[in-house]
């Protein structure tokens, strides 16, 4: 089982929703963190919060669409403590809209959020970890990773391919001594709806019924701590609805398939 004392942990999206939950969780185990998010005075808000000493606790504002910044960021981090254990994947944006009404400047920027830019930081990472024989990425891929649903297109095609690339570096890594632990979480209680991109790519406003009900996301962080101090490969949180669509789609597709074309949005 793992030990996170003193576990240099890189959590992106770390300003709020999930990843300030993680954040929260790994500090309350001793972890050493970086918090990585566009906005610097909500990532201060968030690191005293924790409660860790100043010196555990790096800021590193950063937008991750900006790809060639991973390579300078990881080297800070690693400048900075040294090392990294774990890292992270949580930053990303959903959608609300139809295909047909949808910009393809959206699904470019639904792309590089939520899959471009932690294969930027992951190819500037894994060089670190290959060499120290140790790792693990912890990637908040979604239940839209495995289910492709109404006015989800774009988000759903992003979590697909992340699904795909981190499966991949599993594989590869495990020579290395590099894990990969991928989390699928339903609806937990976020502001995700509120943020995600509508046609024209800007932001939907609106609260998810389902997402307003939703896990807390403190309840979700502790259950991907779980999962990682016990090297789950992947694991799915949420409700019965969500985890059953994935398993409806494994065993019975035709079924999970009428059932979504039923369910429209509110």
């Amino acid at each position: 089982m793992t030990n996170f004392k003193d576990k240099v942990v890189w959590i992106t999206g770390a300003s709020s929703g999930i990843g300030e939950a993680l954040a929260m969780a790994f500090a309350k185990e001793g972890a050493k963190l970086v918090l990585t998010a566009r906005r610097r005075e909500e990532l201060e808000r968030v690191k005293q919060q924790t409660a860790l000493p100043a010196a555990n606790v790096l800021v590193l504002p950063l937008d991750v669409t900006q790809l060639d910044q991973a390579q300078p960021a990881a080297d800070q981090v690693i400048a900075h403590f040294g090392h990294i254990d774990i890292m992270v994947h949580n930053a990303g944006v959903s959608q609300r809209s139809y295909i047909n009404d949808t910009d393809l400047e959206v699904y470019q920027s639904l792309m590089n959020v939520n899959f471009f830019s932690t294969v930027a930081i992951t190819k500037a990472v894994l060089p670190h970890m290959i060499a120290r024989k140790s790792g693990h990425f912890i990637v908040m891929s979604s239940v839209a990773g495995k289910i492709g649903t109404i006015m989800r297109s774009g988000y759903n095609a992003a979590k697909h391919a992340l699904q795909g690339f981190y499966d991949s570096l599993r594989a590869e890594g495990y020579q290395h001594n590099i894990k990969v632990t991928t989390i699928c979480p339903g609806y937990i209680r976020t502001n995700i709806s509120l943020n995600a991109l509508d046609a024209a790519g800007d932001k939907f406003g609106k609260m998810d019924s389902n997402q307003a009900t939703g896990i807390p996301a403190d309840v979700c962080a502790q259950k991907i701590l779980n999962a990682v101090k016990t090297d789950k490969k992947e694991i799915y949180i949420g409700g019965f609805k969500e985890v059953a669509a994935i398993y409806l789609k494994r065993f019975f597709p035709s079924l999970l398939f009428d059932q979504v074309r039923k369910n429209i949005p509110e």
